[in-house]
Formats: structure tokens, sequence, C-alpha cells
């Protein structure tokens, strides 16, 4: 599949900073090679260390549509919110709003407020109403080349703030997609056909994992979706750190 292939063959291997301060006696850790990942598109290629005693907060919206259940049958249902090709990240999160940061949990609701702000106005229907953190479409169904521009990690994290837990696209940008990954903020599937020309803002859709698909229910067509492969548990777990600690690479 064309957005998700080999997620991780840029990143042969890291090594997290120890929790604890290292003594002079302690050896290194090893190496901890990630999982190979059917995409296209490598994995962010560089990684911050591990603060000592961390406390993990998951940063999903609690507006986000939840699945119904997890791996190959999770399924996500609700209202869509259709753009075109080229959405780059300014138009999903300004750059004014950068100085944002996610792992505040107040500033993190900020960026939610936010999300596809910067959409012209040829977009009649704001995302997010005035006034609202979250938005009411919890599906985003964009065109050709969605995320592209620069590489601010804000984008998907806003996006996940508001409440979103899809985005289908016909293509995406490497970067948003490989943030998209990284963060566990959405998850960035890849239509087979151009959906955005047929669906419209509003519309009430459900996408399922299992079948690959995605089902308008207001027009009653059904289009396939390519499969999101073995990124999808790295965004259901939250993120690549959050996958290397449930998968025991790295210590919690």
């Amino acid at each position: 599949m064309a957005a998700s292939a080999a997620l991780s063959n840029s990143i042969t291997a890291f090594k997290p900073s120890p929790c604890q301060p290292r003594a002079a006696s302690i050896n290194p850790l090893p190496s901890i090679k990630l999982p190979s990942i059917s995409s296209n598109y490598p994995l962010i290629s560089h990684f911050a260390p591990t603060p000592k005693n961390p406390t993990i907060t998951p940063l999903r919206s609690a507006a986000a549509a939840a699945p119904e259940t997890t791996n190959s049958s999770t399924t996500f249902h609700g209202l869509c919110y259709v753009v075109g090709d080229n959405i780059d990240t300014d138009q999903i999160i300004p750059a004014e709003y950068l100085t944002l940061v996610p792992s505040n949990p107040d500033e993190y609701k900020k960026l939610g407020s936010y999300a596809l702000c910067g959409l012209p106005s040829s977009y009649p229907t704001r995302f997010v109403e005035p006034g609202e953190f979250t938005s009411k479409y919890s599906i985003v169904i964009g065109g050709d080349n969605f995320g592209c521009g620069s590489s601010r990690e804000h984008a998907p994290v806003a996006l996940g703030a508001a409440g979103v837990a899809a985005v289908v696209a016909e293509s995406y940008a490497r970067i948003f997609f490989r943030n998209s990954v990284s963060t566990g903020e959405v998850y960035p599937l890849e239509s087979e056909v151009r959906i955005c020309e047929e669906c419209k803002t509003g519309d009430v859709v459900t996408v399922e994992f299992g079948e690959s698909r995605l089902i308008n229910h207001t027009t009653g067509k059904e289009y396939k979706l390519k499969p999101i492969g073995d990124a999808g548990p790295v965004i259901e777990a939250g993120g690549i750190f959050a996958y290397a600690r449930k998968t025991g690479m790295i210590s919690n």
C-alpha cells in the first residue's frame, strides 16, 4: 500500500536514555530495533531522551470517535468533513499557534480549537465552531497530498485534539503520515478513489478497518480503503513511544 509500506525502514535502532542516572559500572542499554512496518513512509528518525520517572498521559481528545473494538475490527462512525487537494499544515494549524505545547493539557485543548482554521474562505463551514474546543466532525476526508508543507508535528496533534479519529485521503505528504503514526493522534487512511469528490461535509460515514472500507450512510455508497497495515497497532497504542513500552522494547 502507498501510505503504509515500511514505516520504520529509516530507523534501524535507537537508544532511549535510562530513567535513572547511569553509574559507571552499568553497561549502556543495547540497541533496540523497531518492528518492520509495511509503508513507504519511515517514522520520525529522531527521538527525545526519556525523562526521569516519566508520567505517561495520553494526548488523545476525549471527544475523538472511540473505536468500537480494536485491531482488525476497529470501526469509527461519525460525521465527515470534506476538503480538497494539497491541504497543507499551515491550513491544518497556522504557524502562530505552534507556541502551544501539546504536552500541556490546557494548551493541547486549545490546539483543537484552531484545527483547520487556516482553510480559505472557499470552505464556508467551520471545522470547529467559535468558542468550541472540539469539532462535531470525527472523520476528515481529503484529496491528494494531504498534510503537505512544513513538518510541524502540531498538525496531526491539532486534529486529534479536535476529536478527529481518522483522515481518509487519496494520498499524504510523507511527513504528515509519519507524524500521525509517531504521535498516535489520527489514523491516516488511503482511499483507492477520490472519495472527496463523492462525499459532502456532514455526511454520516463509517470506517471499518477489518473490511478496509468507508461506508457513506447518507448516499448509500461504499468505498475500498487501503489497509493501514502494521502502522495500526502503533497508532492504537498511542504513538511510537507508547508502542515501544507496550511491547517491552523500553521499560516503563
